[in-house]
């Protein structure tokens, strides 16, 4: 019986640039691979790598050579901004692009905020860890805090986000060829509504910008059951609408 959620010859790849956060992106996997088949798509930086987004970008289009038509790219945060870079690079590889909790100012993600916390308030690394594990999440115990710290630490030593104390990278909003989907938690203390809302200046016909209500930074952790629908009807909704030409695309 031929799926009714997604044409079978689209590909769906969920790219992960962090690796210590991949659990909070499983609840969505799980629910999205009820209907289609997901690709997941991993890297993992060594403590001998540099920090560098091109080389990520440069292994994600090694990857997607392997296909030989575009794909639905789906990336959270830090992930979906080199989804983004990726669909701004090579248009006619991408058949849509989602990106979850990435704002108009799409560099922007919970490190970002966390340096510029710690350069103004000079709190110790442990304190200000454990006010984010509040603000990202509804935390109701020390031992819950003290596990989102540690993921949270780890992510800082192992993720490809392109921050540091002494730098936050800033990227400009630009247009987007490609069929776009934006969804951010309503109550995201990170991407906040004017973020969200700066997406309204670029936005194509087709293109869905969602808020998902009383969803935070990792909205898709707490409610993948209503973020799968939110895909699943952008994905829907291109059945039978002829892929843009890659000269249109890049004109």
């Amino acid at each position: 019986m031929k799926n009714q959620n997604m044409p079978p010859e689209t590909p769906i790849v969920w790219l992960n640039f962090s690796p210590a956060l991949r659990r909070f992106d499983r609840p969505l996997l799980r629910q999205l691979s009820k209907s289609q088949p997901i690709l997941q798509w991993d890297y993992h930086q060594t403590a001998d790598e540099p920090n560098c987004l091109t080389t990520g970008l440069d292994l994600v289009g090694e990857y997607l050579e392997n296909f030989d038509q575009p794909v639905h790219l789906i990336g959270h945060s830090t992930s979906g901004l080199l989804a983004l870079l990726y669909a701004r690079q090579c248009p006619e590889k991408v058949r849509s692009l989602s990106l979850l909790s990435v704002g108009v100012y799409p560099a922007l993600d919970w490190q970002a905020y966390y340096y510029s916390q710690f350069d103004a308030m000079r709190y110790s690394r442990h304190l200000l860890l454990g006010q984010m594990a509040h603000h990202l999440f509804n935390c109701c115990s020390l031992r819950q805090t003290q596990t989102i710290v540690n993921i949270l630490e780890n992510d800082l030593l192992t993720s490809i986000s392109p921050h540091s104390l002494y730098k936050q990278l800033i990227i400009l909003p630009n247009h987007i060829a490609v069929p776009l989907l934006v969804a951010v938690g309503e109550a995201d203390g990170i991407i906040d509504t004017s973020l969200f809302n700066g997406w309204q200046r670029w936005k194509k016909p087709g293109d869905r910008l969602w808020l998902c209500p009383e969803g935070k930074y990792f909205f898709q952790f707490e409610h993948p059951e209503v973020t799968a629908f939110q895909l699943q009807q952008f994905w829907r909704s291109l059945q039978g609408q002829e892929a843009p030409s890659s000269t249109s695309l890049l004109a």
